[in-house]
């Protein structure tokens, strides 16, 4: 084919995520389907919510951390007293002893204990106890659990020490209290906590990093030419803006005086400004160079690109991949295992352990509920797709959800429109060929005419080839696109029609001796478009689309890769393989009509193949949608860009080198992420329960378990930190 076609609160379950949903919208970050009408805490993990909206400086999240923060630090002062008298028994001349009694050591323990439980902990306490009466067993339930049973029995022990049996006491009659346990391993899942808090935190600063580029005010013309600064919240569609040297880009819109350079770098990771001129779009927030200009705003607030990048690199970082299944699996039985293999723990020591083998129970049981917690397998995934999706950002890949980014790294087939996809996507008119009788401008001229009334590129190219030839182009009536095919229309009471030859079959005209020119123009690449006018072809008119510079390098690195390119194009396939041929393209699919690329992409998946297609048009949102991976130019439609899973920002092939190259950085995270998770749990929760000690003798205080919980998570997060350095 010639021509390509025209073209605070209660929480509740929700689906899906919807990024327009009101800033006052909260969700759970490791499960994106729990949305509140305000802060507070998921009922399924217990984790804090968040903002649905990225807010840079959210008052809720604050104030979990400031809250968290002065929680630790005051068990902490207080943890270290308790922890030294509980081991005063140790230190040679019991110095503690000499001063106090037995029993006033055992009452201060009571009451240090009690103030690191029910005020340092009350939040974990709060969220087990909700996490129990819910059924929605989490790791806050483990840890109110252990916790409770901890420094319950100990504070029955202290105060009643005569109910206990044998079975319970010492070899010198006394019952073992552990209240420092209680108090420590408190203390130790507050220290996790605001670890944690502070890590999430760093994961936004992707997002944080992108709204700061952002300047805070613009210059705006006034009608009467007074000029003036306004914050650029104040700045509305339509307002003339002046950016001077030096400055920031205010807000997405198109230069209508002046010239200079723009560094887009932030935006898409090219370090060589870009020239531009009149007439010419320009990005919110990239950096003028030396000269300046005047602008006109066409989108403001949250319709520039900035804030859609923001908003779609949030609500990626709350999707969730396919692989965090196997977690959501895991823990779903997890929790309740564990409960049981602590009860399990309780009773074997209580039978056979020696004495006092009832405590040696409950202190064994309590480590088991304290080591076993599952935060470190729940942040495996989130904490990887949250960093790794900030980080594509910064690089100009802009990644929609965590399935794409999984599926990525899998994919063996791209599939590639040709049209402003591997070419710019500006074609420009380079032959009109007049058969005889007709004179080259009189061509043009009815050929520009009729192709005024269509927005598509190569329409644009012959109507700006005509007015720069000065031509006058006259008005047409009756205009109709064919999709695939070409438009229709009348000019001066004639008919005229352009396009392929399928419209030439279907107008049951003839293309007489132009069908070989035409075909010679397609051998050089260009897109051959037959004029009628009347009821014969007057003539023809070629057009190319220069191939973008970059494709050739990014198509080298894909090849190197083992990916397999396919190219989809409407036009005809001389002038599809002369393109192929100029990039090494060797599975080449011609003459495609729009709806028919869809169906492409399904053949090739039917086939085992894992298909991403990359497009930037109207017509390629089908294609998109179906493959595995949909790719979107974001130099191109706003409804081609809603289809795909992945976007680039710069509508540059090596976006794709570079997405591929992350998903695998990430999926890699996230295995070993899981894998340590695993392992951790697999390990420790039978040193807990005391298998070692009838080898060696070694048994897993519960403060020692606390710790190596909370270290677990906090390696998961520094693991999945990582990625922000990761080379794409």
């Amino acid at each position: 084919m010639d021509r390509p076609a025209h073209g605070g609160s209660r929480c509740h379950a929700s689906s899906t995520a919807d990024p327009g949903q009101g800033a006052g919208d909260y969700t759970c970050p490791m499960h994106p389907e729990v949305v509140s009408l305000g802060p507070g805490d998921c009922p399924k993990c217990g984790m804090a919510l968040e903002p649905r909206v990225f807010q840079p400086e959210s008052a809720a999240a604050d104030a979990e951390f400031r809250s968290m923060s002065r929680r630790f630090w005051a068990s902490l002062v207080l943890a270290l007293p308790l922890l030294f008298i509980a081991m005063s028994d140790l230190i040679p001349g019991r110095p503690l002893q000499a001063i106090a009694s037995e029993r006033s050591l055992l009452w201060v323990q009571l009451g240090l204990a009690a103030l690191i439980v029910f005020w340092g902990g009350w939040p974990l306490l709060e969220r087990g106890v909700r996490s129990i009466v819910t059924g929605r067993l989490n790791m806050f339930a483990l840890i109110a659990i252990g916790v409770g049973v901890a420094f319950d029995y100990s504070f029955v022990a202290a105060l009643f020490p005569d109910i206990f049996p044998l079975s319970f006491r010492r070899a010198d009659g006394s019952v073992p209290v552990y209240f420092e346990a209680a108090g420590v391993i408190t203390t130790l899942v507050l220290l996790g906590q605001v670890l944690e808090l502070g890590a999430r935190s760093r994961t936004s600063q992707a997002i944080r990093a992108l709204l700061d580029l952002s300047p805070k005010m613009a210059r705006i013309i006034r009608d009467d030419g007074a000029e003036e600064d306004i914050p650029l919240e104040h700045v509305q569609v339509g307002d003339r803006l002046r950016v001077r040297p030096g400055e920031k880009v205010p807000v997405d819109g198109i230069i209508l005086e002046g010239t200079s350079a723009i560094d887009e770098s932030m935006m898409t990771g090219e370090p060589i400004p870009l020239a531009k001129g009149a007439g010419e779009k320009v990005i919110g927030a990239t950096v003028n160079g030396a000269g300046g200009f005047v602008m006109r705003a066409e989108r403001v607030g949250a319709e520039t690109l900035l804030h859609q990048i923001v908003a779609m690199v949030s609500e990626a970082q709350r999707s969730r991949a396919p692989v965090q299944r196997l977690a959501d699996s895991v823990a779903a039985y997890f929790v309740p295992a564990v409960v049981a293999i602590a009860a399990l723990t309780f009773v074997v020591w209580a039978l056979f352990g020696p004495p006092p083998s009832m405590a040696y129970g409950i202190i064994n049981a309590v480590a088991v509920l304290i080591i076993a917690c599952p935060c470190a397998l729940g942040l495996a995934t989130p904490m990887s797709i949250m960093v790794g999706t900030g980080r594509g950002a910064l690089s100009g890949v802009l990644i929609k959800n965590a399935e794409a980014l999984e599926t990525f790294e899998r994919v063996d087939t791209l599939v590639v429109d040709k049209t402003g996809t591997l070419t710019e996507g500006r074609p420009r008119l380079v032959a009109v060929v007049p058969a005889p009788g007709w004179a080259e401008d009189e061509l043009l001229r009815f050929a520009g005419g009729l192709e005024r009334g269509s927005e598509h590129p190569l329409s644009t190219a012959i109507v700006e080839g005509a007015e720069a030839k000065g031509l006058a182009l006259p008005a047409a009536t009756d205009f109709r696109s064919l999709t695939g095919r070409g438009v229709v229309g009348s000019i001066e009471d004639r008919r005229v029609a352009l396009g392929n030859r399928r419209l030439l079959d279907e107008l049951d005209v003839a293309p007489g001796e132009l069908a070989a020119r035409a075909e010679a123009l397609r051998a050089e690449g260009e897109t051959v478009m037959f004029v009628v006018i009347g009821d014969a072809v007057a003539g023809l008119i070629g057009v190319a689309d220069p191939v973008k510079e970059t494709t050739p390098d990014a198509l080298a690195r894909l090849k190197e890769e083992g990916v397999h390119v396919v190219m989809l194009t409407g036009d005809n396939q001389t002038t599809a393989q002369a393109v192929a041929a100029k990039l090494g393209i060797d599975d080449v699919r011609a003459d495609i009509l729009p709806q028919e690329k869809g169906e492409i992409v399904r053949r090739l998946r039917q086939d085992g193949r894992v298909v991403a297609m990359a497009g930037d048009g109207v017509n390629d949102a089908p294609a998109l949608a179906e493959a595995d991976v949909g790719i979107a130019m974001g130099t191109g439609t706003d409804v081609a860009m809603e289809a795909a899973g992945v976007t680039l920002v710069k509508g540059d092939l090596r976006g794709i080198v570079r997405a591929r190259r992350l998903s695998r950085a990430t999926m890699r995270n996230i295995r070993q992420n899981l894998f340590f998770a695993f392992v951790y749990n697999s390990l420790g929760i039978p040193i807990a329960a005391g298998v070692l000690f009838p080898v060696i003798g070694i048994l897993l205080n519960p403060m020692i378990a606390s710790a190596a919980m909370s270290l677990s998570s906090v390696s998961v997060i520094g693991n999945a930190l990582r990625l922000r350095k990761a080379r794409l």
